[in-house]
């Protein structure tokens, strides 16, 4: 079996920002048809890889997102400079100077030489409507020449790596959320369920509204959700670990009972929350929970999609979120794939999830 490192790499190297995922979506196909009953792409890009039990049972519905955060082409000047708008939460300070590919072809975010900017120009963020990638073409005509058009997808260069010296870890661009992606392959691969039927779900534009889970939500309306996503960590100097987020790379995967300011985002099925901790310690998978204020993931849509769905989302901290360079630990996917093995192999016993129970 292909290690999560391996498909992780192989995964984020393949450029798919939100809404033009068809390049991971149509390498997925291809890779995961050989260990599935079937692999079916709905109209919008979702991905839904299934295994089927030998008994009747539930359906149990695993989602990770495949797009990444990154960029489009909004316009090219008469010299060729490429103007661009942001596709997802991408941080405008992380822009300047990155090496990035404009439909397949290498070019930098251009800034202005160091030489001459003044004290003023160098504390400030330029905003990205400021900001254009140079292609190295001296024309619109020439960039036009290299099939380079309005609304065309940039990604950033920046493959994964391992380091670390008292953990594995790895950094790179996409980890967000091809790491989620890797370690759901994985979970495919190692066997269908008892009975029932298990569901993985590759879905689009979560970046960007969390668009795909929705749908899925709806075609599946499955007896459990989960969302397989990442999210930031609270273990760097530049935060504070009681007072921002208690979560930390390496600790094991985290069970978000809050998503979004004010739980506006996701509030977690306490029948679910109850099962997976209960699995979690049986499994000798340790789980942190966390109050997650700063984002939201595919669980909300998943939660309130067909009549509604009892749903949680299992996430995989890492540093540096929403930048071109992230970090995570490798031991929390591998910890991750153990929660989610035992959760497909025990789904001939899966609980009802009510509201009161």
């Amino acid at each position: 079996m292909s290690t999560i490192l391996e498909r992780l790499k192989t995964l984020a190297a393949i450029d798919a920002v939100s809404g033009q995922e068809q390049p991971l979506v149509a390498y997925l196909q291809e890779a995961l048809a050989p260990i599935c009953d079937d692999v079916e792409i709905d109209a919008v890009g979702n991905l839904y890889a299934i295994r089927r039990g030998a008994a009747d049972g539930p359906t149990v519905m695993v989602a990770a997102h495949t797009d990444e955060i990154g960029m489009l082409v909004k316009s090219v000047d008469a010299n060729g400079f490429v103007r661009f708008e942001k596709l997802g939460g991408l941080i405008d300070g992380t822009l300047p100077a990155r090496l990035v590919r404009v439909a397949g072809h290498l070019g930098v975010i251009g800034m202005k030489s160091g030489h001459y900017q003044s004290e003023a120009d160098r504390a400030k963020v330029v905003a990205h409507s400021e900001m254009y990638v140079d292609i190295g073409a001296h024309s619109a005509a020439r960039v036009a020449e290299l099939g380079i058009e309005v609304g065309d997808p940039i990604t950033f260069v920046s493959e994964i790596v391992e380091f670390g010296h008292d953990a594995r870890l790895v950094a790179g661009k996409a980890i967000d959320d091809r790491l989620g992606c890797a370690v759901l392959w994985s979970v495919l691969e190692a066997g269908a369920p008892p009975a029932g039927t298990f569901v993985a779900a590759f879905t689009s534009q979560e970046e960007v509204g969390l668009k795909g889970a929705g749908i899925a939500g709806e075609r599946i309306r499955p007896h459990l959700a989960l969302a397989l996503d990442t999210m930031p960590s609270g273990d760097t100097p530049d935060m504070d670990f009681g007072k921002d987020l208690g979560v930390a790379i390496g600790a094991g995967p985290v069970l978000q009972v809050l998503a979004g300011k004010g739980g506006r985002g996701f509030l977690v099925n306490q029948s679910v929350k109850r099962y997976l901790q209960r699995v979690a310690s049986a499994a000798d998978v340790p789980l942190q929970l966390t109050a997650f204020t700063g984002g939201n993931n595919d669980a909300a849509t998943l939660a309130w999609s067909g009549v509604g769905v009892p749903a949680a989302s299992i996430c995989l901290a890492r540093r540096y979120s929403h930048s071109p360079m992230e970090v995570a630990d490798l031991g929390d996917a591998e910890a991750a794939y153990r929660l989610l093995r035992a959760i497909v192999e025990g789904m001939d016993e899966l609980p009802a999830f009510g509201f009161l129970g």
